[in-house]
C-alpha cells in the first residue's frame, strides 16, 4: 500500500516544477522517513476507534505509513483520517491514494481543502469559547516557509509569533491545540525552532502543553527528502500532550537514508530542554556532560554587564564612508578577516579597512574587545572563532568600528578579554554552542544566554592565558581547572 502511494507521489513530483512546489513550501516525505515516523507512535490498540490528523498532508505519504503500521500490528478497530490540503494540483493525487488505502485497509477519511490555520480558532476567545476538534494522533510534514507578520496565518496565531514566523511553527502549534490530552504527535520540521528569540513564543507554548519524548537527527541534510536538496537541517520530533516530564528523551541519529544505522542515546530531559526552553540536541554522554558542567555556571554575559553585540557597519550600504587607507578623521574598521590566530591584527592591506565618519552610531570607543566571527563554513572544525583586540596596541585612535559580520564583547580589562577568549575558544563552549545552534551563524542573543563563571573567575582565567599561546589546548586546560 505504501509503495503505491510513493509511486503516485513520485509521478506527481516529476510532473511539477520544483519552483512551483517551493511556493507552497512543499517537500514530500521519503518512504523510509514516513515509516520511521509512523513507528514512533505508541498507539493504544484497546480503543474501538482511532482518529488521525495529517495537516498539510500532500499526497498522503505519512497517512499511508501510519495506517500501514497500525493495521500491520493487528488493530481491527475503526480508523478515521482527516487530511488538510489546499494545493489543488495535489488533491486529486491525495484522493486517489486515500481511496486505495480505504479499499485495502478499511478506513474512513475526510479531505478538507481549506487553510488549516485560518479556518480554526487558535487564540482563546472568551465570548465564543469554541473548542477545536481534537484527535488521538497527529502526524505531519508541514510547509517550511517564512511568511510576513501581517499575513492571515500570522494574525490568526499572533500569540505564538515573533516577527515574521515560519509556517511550520504555526502548523506545529495548531497541531498541539488539535491533540487530545495524553496523546501523541510526530512532526518532521527544521531544527531552527530549538533556540533564539524568533521561536521563543513557539517553544513556550509547546512546553506549556507538551513534553518531548523523542528526537531524531539526520547526520546529512540530503538524507531527509529524496532528491529535494533541502538546505535546512531537519529533525523528527515526537510530542506527548501532558505536563509530567519524563526522566529522559530518546535521542536517535542516522547517517543513511534507510535508517539502517540508527544510534540511540537516552538523554536526561533537563539536559535537552533547558530552563529557558532552549532545546539541546544531545546524542552522547560526552555532550550531556558538557551541558551539565556549563549549565552549573552562575552568570551570563548579560548579568556581568558584558553583552555580546553585532558589528555596527553594513559595508555595502556605507561605501561612501569606507577608505582603503588611513587619512585625517579615519578610524579602523574591523572585519572577520582581521581575526588571526586568536588576535585582531589590523590593518591587513584590504579594501575598506578604514572608516571616515563622525556619526556616533557608526563608531565605538577604542577599548578592549573580544571579537567573534558571525559566520563560519559548515565543514570548519570550530563554530566559535575569536580574536582579542586590546586598545593599548592602537593608542592613536579615539574610536574604532566593527563590520556587521563580526560580533563583539566590550571588556573592562585585558584580563577579562583573555578570560572570555579562554571560554569561547575552548572545546567545551564550542561543543555547547553547536548543541544549541545547528546553523553556521553565531547569534549574539544565544551567546548572551549561555551560562558563564562570575567575572572574577573569568579574570583569573584570563591571567592564566595572558603569557601563553592562544591555542585551544591551553584554553581547555584552563577551563578544566575552573569548570568541573
Amino acid at each position: 500500500m505504501l509503495n503505491f502511494v510513493i509511486e503516485n507521489t513520485n509521478k506527481f513530483i516529476a510532473s511539477v516544477p520544483k519552483s512551483r512546489r517551493k511556493q507552497y513550501g512543499q517537500f514530500f516525505t521519503s518512504k523510509a522517513s514516513a515509516k520511521f515516523m509512523a513507528e514512533l507512535f505508541d498507539v493504544d490498540f484497546s480503543m474501538p476507534e482511532i482518529t488521525l490528523l495529517d495537516a498539510g498532508c500532500g499526497t498522503g505519504v505519512l497517512t499511508a505509513a501510519w495506517v500501514d503500521m497500525v493495521r500491520s500490528r493487528g488493530y481491527k478497530g475503526n480508523i478515521k483520517v482527516t487530511c488538510y490540503e489546499t494545493d489543488t494540483m495535489v488533491v486529486s493525487v491525495l484522493i486517489e491514494n486515500l481511496e486505495y488505502i480505504k479499499k485495502h485497509c478499511h478506513i474512513e477519511y475526510e479531505v478538507r481543502e481549506e487553510n488549516y490555520i485560518t479556518t480554526q480558532q487558535f487564540e482563546q476567545n472568551m465570548l465564543f469559547g469554541d473548542e477545536p476538534q481534537q484527535f488521538d494522533y497527529i502526524i505531519g510534514n508541514p510547509p517550511y516557509k517564512k511568511i510576513p507578520k501581517d499575513t492571515p496565518e500570522a494574525k490568526a496565531m499572533s500569540s505564538v509569533c515573533y516577527g515574521a514566523p515560519n509556517l511550520y511553527s504555526l502548523f506545529c502549534c495548531m497541531g498541539i491545540r488539535n491533540l487530545k490530552e495524553g496523546k501523541e504527535m510526530v512532526y518532521i520540521i527544521p531544527r531552527s525552532w530549538t533556540s533564539g528569540a524568533y521561536f521563543e513564543y513557539f517553544r513556550r507554548y509547546m512546553f506549556a502543553n507538551c513534553v518531548l519524548t523523542d528526537i531524531h537527527l539526520f547526520e546529512s541534510r540530503d538524507k531527509v527528502f529524496d532528491g529535494e536538496s533541502v538546505l535546512q537541517e531537519t529533525i523528527i520530533i515526537k510530542l506527548k500532550k501532558q505536563r509530567h516530564k519524563p526522566e529522559s528523551i530518546r535521542m536517535t541519529t542516522s547517517s543513511t537514508s534507510d535508517f539502517s544505522d540508527i544510534s540511540t542515546f537516552n538523554a536526561p530531559y533537563d539536559a535537552v530542554v533547558a530552563r529557558n526552553h532552549y532545546v539541546f540536541l544531545v546524542t552522547n554522554k560526552k555532550q550531556a556532560d558538557v551541558l551539565e558542567k556549563v549549565n552549573k555556571m552562575p552568570a551570563t554575559l548579560l548579568t556581568i554587564n558584558m553583552p555580546m553585540k553585532t558589528g555596527l557597519i553594513v559595508d555595502f550600504r556605507t561605501r561612501e564612508i569606507l577608505r582603503d587607507e588611513l587619512e585625517d578623521g579615519c578610524y579602523p574598521l574591523l572585519y572577520s578577516q582581521h581575526i588571526k590566530d586568536g588576535r585582531v591584527v589590523w590593518p591587513q592591506g584590504k579594501e575598506g579597512e578604514c572608516i571616515l565618519t563622525d556619526r556616533k552610531a557608526f563608531l565605538q570607543k577604542n577599548d578592549n574587545y573580544l571579537l567573534v566571527k558571525r559566520f563560519t563554513a559548515k565543514e570548519e572544525k570550530r563554530r566559535l572563532q575569536c580574536g582579542i583586540y586590546l586598545k593599548q596596541r592602537y593608542p592613536q585612535f579615539k574610536y574604532i568600528s566593527t563590520q556587521n559580520k563580526v560580533n563583539f564583547i566590550k571588556c573592562d580589562s585585558p584580563c577579562v578579554a583573555y578570560g572570555l577568549y579562554v571560554l569561547l575558544n575552548s572545546t567545551m563552549y564550542d561543543t555547547y554552542y553547536r548543541l544549541l545552534n545547528g546553523s553556521t551563524q553565531v547569534n549574539s542573543t544565544e551567546i548572551n544566554s549561555i551560562p558563564v563563571p562570575e567575572r572574577s573567575v573569568i579574570e583569573e582565567m584570563g591571567r592564566a592565558l595572558m603569557y601563553q599561546e592562544l591555542t585551544e589546548i591551553n584554553c581547555n586546560q584552563i577551563v578544566e581547572q575552573w569548570i568541573r
